[in-house]
């Protein structure tokens, strides 16, 4: 019988020029600080690596699970193709101001400048101030000459492509794509394992020491996608107690699953890990007739040894992710 069981982990903080209290106040956690910009909830990145908060295997590192459990924890096939890093890092992240305009690069650039993973993305915006808005590329097909031309004279949101966002949207942000969230925005965030940002833009602002941050103008040059692209908002259906598919990637695959009452979810056909983040109400999970609470806010790691499990809630919604 395996040692495994579904894993919680302790979040990491992140203070952040833009951050605010609302991962304090709305998701009830436990830190320090009115500028929490990013709760890391499950994370390898070096440096940043996620540590078990309960059970037998409390005070255990995510990369020595994968290194001693393998294919157990997170998927045979995963294992093949990703050995020891663990393929995404998941975050909630609270924008109370604008973030710095950026972009991340592509695999190949980015594991031969940085060797890392490059940064496809996926935002469920959990809530949102009226009106509030994100960029998401740019607002017509443009140039690398013409986009220096905006950049040169300081004119680069003119040439942004902004979305009005509710809560409940979604959007799929690639390789390339000039992106930023807006004020008064909180979200989950999916995202491959890495820690890549060119920032092309930041408003003009400084930090508390009247500092600029850096940018990486030259850097993003090549990195760039100029074309308009309209795929960054996901349509999807969502009906209660079933998985339904809201990105299907190369990367990962994440489904949103309204619960109301109690749910199966057979796990014999998913060769991965599954994680499950609480984006609305609290859930419960039940394992070989063991249950764990999964508050509104929080997120857990199932093995991938795991067959089956189920959710039982009045009224919640939980995000699935897989590779």
């Amino acid at each position: 019988m395996s040692a495994l069981y579904p894993l919680f982990f302790t979040p990491i903080p992140k203070e952040r020029l833009w951050g605010g209290d609302q991962l304090q106040r709305f998701l009830n956690k436990s830190f320090q600080g009115e500028t929490i910009g990013e709760s890391w909830e499950l994370s390898a990145v070096s440096g940043d690596v996620s540590v078990v908060s309960e059970g037998p295997l409390k005070g255990q590192r995510l990369d020595e699970l994968i290194e001693k459990h393998k294919g157990e924890l997170v998927g045979h096939d995963v294992y093949k193709r990703f050995g020891n890093d663990f393929p995404v890092l998941i975050k909630y992240i609270d924008a109370q101001k604008d973030l710095s305009v950026q972009l991340h690069p592509h695999d190949h650039l980015a594991r031969e400048r940085h060797n890392s993973f490059g940064k496809n993305e996926m935002w469920y915006i959990m809530n949102a101030e009226p009106n509030a808005q994100l960029i998401a590329g740019f607002a017509k097909d443009t140039t690398q000459a013409e986009y220096q031309q905006y950049l040169d004279r300081g004119a680069i949101e003119d040439l942004l492509h902004y979305e009005t966002i509710d809560k409940g949207d979604v959007f799929f942000i690639r390789t390339g794509t000039v992106h930023a969230i807006g004020t008064g925005i909180l979200l989950a965030e999916i995202q491959q394992t890495s820690d890549v940002t060119y920032r092309i833009f930041d408003w003009n602002r400084t930090d508390k020491n009247g500092n600029t941050r850096e940018l990486h103008t030259e850097l993003a040059l090549d990195a760039i996608d100029y074309q308009k692209r309209d795929n960054h908002l996901v349509n999807y259906t969502k009906i209660t107690n079933q998985r339904n598919s809201v990105v299907s990637s190369p990367y990962f695959t994440t489904d949103i699953v309204p619960v109301n009452g109690k749910l199966s979810v057979p796990t014999t056909t998913i060769d991965s890990f599954v994680v499950l983040m609480a984006v609305r109400g609290d859930t419960v999970i039940e394992v070989d007739g063991k249950t764990y609470p999964l508050p509104f806010g929080s997120t857990v790691l199932l093995p991938a040894c795991l067959s089956a499990f189920s959710l039982q809630a009045n009224q919640s919604e939980v995000l699935m992710v897989t590779i």
